[in-house]
């Protein structure tokens, strides 16, 4: 019997993501000021993300435009950020 991987929460993906984001920057050698600045976001802001929240007890809902800037940036498809297993949407 096969089975399911479970589904994370939102906390959970925004916070693999922000380990992802993490990860691509210390393999570019960036530091997470000069990265926020690069893409065009406050260095505030690039903080919270690879913390995973957008404010505290939150987890971070970026833009799509954000995430690409990011990705042109670390020079990373969005696929290598984004977390294989999604949450549900509906879990919101």
């Amino acid at each position: 019997m096969a089975t399911r991987k479970r589904k994370p929460t939102w906390e959970q993906y925004a916070r693999e993501l922000g380990i992802n984001l993490l990860n691509a920057r210390m393999e570019r050698g960036l530091s997470q000021e000069r990265l926020a600045h690069f893409a065009g976001i406050s260095s505030y802001t690039y903080q919270k993300f690879e913390k995973g929240e957008s404010r505290p007890g939150a987890p971070m809902n970026p833009r799509l435009n954000t995430l690409l800037a990011l990705c042109n940036v670390l020079d990373v498809r969005i696929e290598d950020l984004l977390p294989e297993t999604y949450p549900d949407v509906l879990d919101r």
